[in-house]
């Protein structure tokens, strides 16, 4: 166990280095100069004086490797750097942002969990009967559905009913206010886009458990247990639950993962000031120290999500080791 766990680290390593390497290379094949898009931005004259100690300051006249090198050992250290809009520690930028973002990804994973194993278990146990076709159509649409979609007929929904019900439409306040600030006020700003994405994600999750319970419900051993009777057939039912959400736990991983960096859309939608719309900012304002550290700060929650994902998969399967 401990070896696996000490090679999975070591494998992390490689994975970021190369990851910096692509994001680098990929930030400085943007057309234009990086210091005459930042000084320029008003549509005033920028002098080469000017552009030339911009390029100073940021280390843009020096050798591509030592670019480079400095760039990874700053990341390592989390030193992302100033914020060529704002002016502002790009750290302090991304710290005031992730609570929200962290918070909605963190409901919306437990809301899929929540929805998708019991009824992708129970859609598996009762293959082919009206349950298992109310199951799948509700996981399908749950796919097929654009988010921005499902935010806008969310909020269209809430105000609808409330109107209904109080006669005056109401929305949930957007100026974020941490839980442990004023718990309901949080919920009531977090909760609609948690549902919105979760329900959104549990498509995906139900789907595959129901795909996995039924590959290990079909095992002969599986099979041949089930057969001989009730106390052996209800053993067999939580083995198979167990096995059949081994692979689910890597998507789970992932998905929450994917969340983190992939809640631009929700984000524009319920107007909230998380990293999602802090990324699209960064892009419009063309702050290439802002996009390229909030693109690595997603490859690191991708990479450290994958990595206990996969020493949570080896504890449940102690057959999983490196040879």
């Amino acid at each position: 166990m401990y070896r696996y766990i000490v090679t999975r680290l070591l494998l992390a390593v490689p994975t970021l280095v190369g990851a910096a390497a692509l994001v680098f290379v990929l930030m400085r094949l943007i057309p234009g100069d990086v210091c005459v898009i930042r000084m320029g931005s008003g549509g005033s004259h920028v002098s080469q004086a000017a552009v030339d100690a911009c390029r100073q300051q940021l280390g843009l006249n020096d050798h591509i490797f030592v670019q480079f090198v400095s760039f990874l050992g700053n990341y390592f250290t989390f030193d992302f750097g100033i914020s060529m809009w704002s002016g502002r520690p790009v750290i302090q930028e991304i710290a005031t942002r992730l609570p929200v973002s962290l918070q909605i990804a963190v409901m919306a994973t437990l809301i899929a969990v929540l929805i998708a194993i019991p009824l992708g278990t129970i859609s598996a146990l009762k293959e082919n009967t009206w349950l298992d076709h109310v199951v799948r159509v509700v996981a399908v649409a749950g796919i097929a559905t654009p988010s921005f979609w499902l935010g806008i007929m969310s909020i269209v929904l809430v105000l609808d009913i409330t109107y209904l019900a109080t006669g005056k439409a109401w929305m949930p306040p957007i100026d974020y206010v941490s839980f442990w600030q004023d718990p309901i006020r949080n919920l009531s700003i977090v909760a609609l886009p948690a549902l919105t994405v979760g329900y959104r994600y549990s498509a995906v999750t139900m789907r595959m458990t129901r795909s996995a319970m039924l590959e290990v419900m079909r095992e002969d051993y599986i099979r041949t247990a089930r057969s001989k009777g009730l106390v052996e057939q209800i053993i067999v039912n939580r083995h198979a639950l167990k096995n059949a959400l081994l692979p689910v736990v890597t998507l789970i991983g992932i998905e929450f993962a994917f969340l983190i960096g992939g809640l631009v859309v929700t984000e524009q939608v319920f107007n909230l000031n998380g990293i999602g719309r802090l990324f699209v900012q960064a892009v419009q304002n063309q702050d290439n120290v802002l996009t390229q550290a909030l693109t690595m700060l997603v490859v690191l929650i991708f990479v450290v999500t994958n990595l206990v994902v996969d020493v949570l998969y080896a504890w449940l399967d102690p057959r999983i080791r490196y040879s």
